[in-house]
């Protein structure tokens, strides 16, 4: 178990970060790692179903993202980005703005649609890296009528029209992320079908991805890393769910590391409960996992929350780089528009 910063750290060639998704969702490649004996077997996406068993059981996250990147000009004219957290009804909303120097409480924003229309708000405030911004109507309203998809930072292209659907899991129902569960981006409704058709039960949890995810580890003890906090909610059928198929022999395979948060929070008093309310799990190398057996999941970004979930969750952050190197020798696609992963026993 390593816990310095450094060590959570790998080479990515520029090329292999994606900017356009698979042209068919569930054509992506999939890198199958077995955490017993480190094997990697190369896969199609597609090839999911002969993964699992009719015992199992998947998890899945039904978050929606909003379109919640405004663009515009402080008072001054320079330029801000906007990144809509969370809205706090009725006209505010805390947010990560970009500038060249931090407006000030009391200062004038205003931003403007792509094809036209104008909003202004003003920053009431600050807490830690979010700024609370006024609104002069519902900023649901704001962000539907001139907002843009959130794409992560590392995808340089211009965001396109397109991505609004892209950039969205088929089964996304209860808005308010602002980032996709990357994971889940790889299931259509064909291949859904297939694994329904199979026997195997799925549920839905909800945990709204906040813009946190993008966010670095900084401390050079990972121990000190404080996690953002999200919105999250497992619902008592989930619970029922989970026992029913540890009863039946079966595993909990989580879609994406946002299910293993949402879960492993519930989870955390020792037994799966319910849970409505918020979560700041940090998961590194070391915990113990009560709940998740196998997880599906994307490449994530170097010195990462994330990457060190995964890590956890491999049992050896050695194991998982070196399945890393592995899909870089073979020209996996990185990040959320990417391939992915299926990390259990014996896969």
């Amino acid at each position: 178990m390593s816990d310095s910063l450094a060590d959570y750290d790998y080479d990515l060639p520029t090329r292999l970060v994606a900017e356009q998704p698979a042209a068919k969702r569930s054509a992506s490649r999939l890198l199958a790692l077995d955490r017993e004996s480190g094997l990697c077997a190369h896969r199609r996406f597609a090839e999911l179903p002969e993964l699992l068993s009719p015992d199992d059981l998947l998890v899945l996250n039904d978050t929606r993202v909003i379109r919640a990147r405004l663009c515009g000009q402080k008072h001054s004219g320079g330029k801000v980005e906007a990144l809509i957290e969370r809205i706090l009804p009725p006209d505010r909303a805390l947010a990560q703005l970009r500038a060249s120097k931090p407006p000030r409480a009391g200062g004038a924003l205003r931003f403007m649609g792509a094809s036209g229309g104008i909003v202004e708000a003003e920053v009431v405030g600050r807490t830690g890296e979010l700024f609370e911004l006024q609104f002069g109507e519902n900023p649901a309203t704001v962000l539907g009528r001139i907002g843009e998809v959130p794409l992560p930072p590392y995808i340089r292209r211009p965001v396109s029209e397109a991505d609004a659907d892209h950039y969205q899991t088929v089964y996304a129902s209860r808005e308010g992320a602002v980032a996709a569960p990357t994971a889940g981006l790889h299931f259509d409704e064909e291949l859904l079908g297939r694994i329904r058709a199979m026997g195997v039960a799925s549920v839905f949890v909800t945990l709204h991805v906040g813009a946190g995810t993008f966010q670095p580890v900084r401390e050079e003890d990972i121990r000190r890393h404080r996690m953002h906090s999200e919105v999250v909610e497992v619902p008592r059928p989930v619970c029922d769910a989970v026992a029913d198929c540890r009863a039946r022999g079966g595993r909990v395979v989580a879609v994406g590391t946002t299910v293993v948060r949402a879960l492993e929070s519930a989870a955390a008093g020792g037994s799966l409960k319910e849970l409505r309310g918020e979560t700041d799990i940090f998961i590194y190398p070391g915990f113990r996992f009560r709940t998740v057996d196998a997880l599906i999941t994307n490449f994530h970004l170097p010195r990462s929350s994330l990457l060190m979930l995964v890590s956890a969750f491999c049992g050896s952050r050695q194991a998982l780089l070196n399945a890393y190197r592995e899909a870089i020798v073979h020209d996996y696609r990185f990040y959320s528009y990417g391939d992915a992963m299926f990390i259990s026993d014996n896969a």
